[in-house]
């Protein structure tokens, strides 16, 4: 099949100059210098935004915080999320839009940015919405002596923080995005959005859908650069009071100290992770290699949670490898907007190139490459959906990230080996056991060392279920009810009578 045809929304917006989305308007403007926005599926640049200055990222954050003063943190707890299931109705209603923008820039496969970057986007935005009117503090007796017969009450109160900078990796440009702002908008808080330079537009399209749906000015303000700039100088700004960044381990790191140094701000990091996936040897060959698939390959396996380490039991592992081989063979690679693909490129230039760099790395340690591990015959950013056959634990194909579609095997003989195995990672984001035995599962989910464990799934993720890593894969929680106790401040309140 050929690409899907651009809807005319879509090619407007793509000829358009780009730059920011500031205080409730688009600033085509900003520095001379350019981003280059590529195609993954074809190389050709369709589109330039321009980055910001520096006066542009202080006039952001100026616009945030003056939201949050005069309107935003006062509108009340209802139309915070009203206004936020407009937005949502708005992005159900430009959901083909989006995802052509997204499937251009990111190279994921239309379906995938439909169904999941979308359709996910907005069921986390109604979710969050939804939370706007049950932030609530305590109420609570206190023992304070009394002298002349004065009595004591105290209660808490939860407040929002102010303006949060959110920075925002390439993998899921519009539902990361929204797992920021939602939660900063929902509590009360406004936001400034700083886009990967690889996917810089889908942010900017759905800022101005934000004003249509009747959100202020300056509640959500989106600023784009490359390098090492734009980031910096959001942190560093004294009217900002939290970061939240998604990203690698070293960027994560380098985040969090400066957020310190910029004045103790608060911080959450939802960091990489080489994540395990154990079978236990009563698991079934053929729901194994489906389990396999479904861990490993899910938008070219760009995704933060992706399993990369795999644990089979050594009476299993013949028969697995060369399903799983039969397997991926089957597997259609294309242009991210033929919807007959199911494996689209990898999303940019330096990606593939790290890629390619771990496929070498593994032939160098002798890893046996059961399938793939090279490029495939197109002209884009493709790789080889990949199975390697690692020769022990300390393989690097097994202890470094690739997040790529790399699946790294190693057989192990009894069910503790595979738990040191599983654990023996200096990550700690996600990790999944594979097993027919519910008393084994619910005694090994105890030992995982890992934020999110699954049973006889992964990747799997509910705006309900607070998502984040242990170890070097983060600090603090996404979704669920937890994200507010990460775009708040607790305050004491007692009271003499």
């Amino acid at each position: 099949m050929a690409n899907i045809p651009l809807l005319p929304a879509v090619q407007v917006f793509m000829g358009r100059r780009h730059g920011q989305f500031i205080d409730g308007h688009a600033v085509a403007e900003g520095t001379a210098e350019t981003i280059q926005v590529v195609n993954p599926s074809n190389k050709e640049v369709v589109a330039l935004v321009h980055q910001a200055t520096g006066a542009q990222i202080g006039q952001a954050v100026v616009s945030a915080r003056d939201a949050f003063e005069s309107s935003w943190q006062r509108t009340s707890p209802a139309r915070r999320g009203d206004l936020l299931n407009r937005l949502a109705d708005l992005m159900q209603e430009n959901r083909e839009e989006l995802a052509q923008i997204e499937s251009l820039c990111s190279g994921k496969v239309i379906g995938l940015s439909r169904a999941f970057e979308i359709d996910y986007s907005i069921a986390f935005l109604r979710y969050y919405a939804g939370w706007a009117t049950k932030i609530h503090g305590r109420t609570m007796s206190l023992s304070l002596p009394s002298a002349q017969g004065e009595q004591y009450t105290g209660f808490t109160l939860r407040q929002p923080l102010g303006v949060v900078a959110g920075i925002v990796p390439w993998n899921f440009s519009i539902m990361i995005a929204v797992w920021k702002f939602g939660s900063a908008l929902a509590c009360g808080c406004t936001a400034v959005m700083k886009p990967s330079e690889f996917t810089p537009l889908t942010m900017l399209r759905v800022a101005e859908l934000a004003i249509e749906a009747g959100i202020p000015a300056g509640v959500l303000n989106v600023v784009n650069g490359t390098g090492g700039e734009v980031g910096p100088a959001l942190i560093a700004h004294p009217m900002v009071s939290k970061i939240t960044f998604t990203g690698s381990v070293p960027t994560g790191a380098d985040v969090g100290v400066a957020a310190m140094q910029a004045g103790l701000k608060h911080v959450t990091l939802e960091l990489g992770g080489k994540n395990p996936a154990g079978f236990l040897p009563d698991f079934p060959v053929d729901r194994t290699i489906d389990g396999i698939i479904e861990a490993a390959y899910l938008h070219q396996g760009e995704v933060c949670a992706s399993a990369e380490r795999f644990y089979i039991h050594r009476s299993r592992i013949d028969e697995v490898m060369e399903g799983l081989s039969k397997k991926l063979a089957t597997m259609k690679i294309g242009s991210a907007l033929d919807e007959s693909v199911n494996f689209g490129p990898l999303a940019n230039k330096t990606h593939f190139d790290k890629v390619m760099s771990a496929f070498a790395k593994a032939r160098e340690q002798n890893g046996e490459f059961i399938y793939g591990g090279s490029t495939a015959s197109n002209e884009g950013f493709f790789v080889q959906p990949t199975a390697i056959l690692a020769r022990s634990q300390a393989d690097t194909i097994m202890t470094e990230e690739v997040f790529g579609p790399v699946g790294s095997f190693l057989a192990y003989d009894d069910v503790e080996e595979m738990l040191h195995y599983m654990n023996d990672t200096r990550f700690g984001l996600a990790a999944s056991i594979w097993t027919n035995d519910l008393s084994k599962a619910l005694r090994l989910i105890h030992r995982v060392e890992a934020g999110t464990v699954w049973v006889n799934m992964h990747n799997y993720i509910d705006p309900a279920m607070p998502f984040g890593g242990i170890k070097s894969s983060g600090i603090g929680r996404e979704f669920g009810e937890a994200f507010i106790e990460h775009f708040t401040e607790l305050k004491s309140v007692m009271i003499r009578y």
